[in-house]
């Protein structure tokens, strides 16, 4: 078997760091194309509720949350998967609690059971 000498190591080690560089420069050139879409600003859909709810001062329907967070925030909210979240949030006694069936309110503001 032969063995390298060290031209061949330095060869292999020179084409391996030339590989690595045109890697690099290809992340950095695809990043330039497309910058992250990080908005800190952004809301989540729950905080989007949150505010709806804030400036209700009192319980919306899930097709009235959807309407605010479209006209106040324009933010388009689907139905089933806010439905769906706001439950889990209920049950889990986090936030928000329902008054009536798809009805939401925060659960802080709202009235103490007798």
């Amino acid at each position: 078997m032969n063995s390298l000498t060290k031209d061949d190591l330095l060869d292999v080690l020179e084409n391996t760091t030339l590989a690595q560089l045109r890697a690099l420069r290809s992340l950095r050139r695809a990043q330039l194309r497309h910058p992250p879409n990080s908005d800190p600003k952004r809301k989540s859909n729950m905080q989007v509720v949150h505010e709806v709810l804030l400036a209700a001062k009192g319980p919306l329907h899930i097709d009235d949350i959807i309407q605010h967070a479209k006209k106040d925030h324009h933010r388009s909210l689907h139905r089933e998967s806010m439905v769906s979240a706001l439950t889990k949030k209920v049950l889990d006694q986090n936030l928000f609690t329902r008054t009536a069936p798809n009805t939401f309110d925060l659960l802080k503001r709202s009235s103490p059971k007798s």
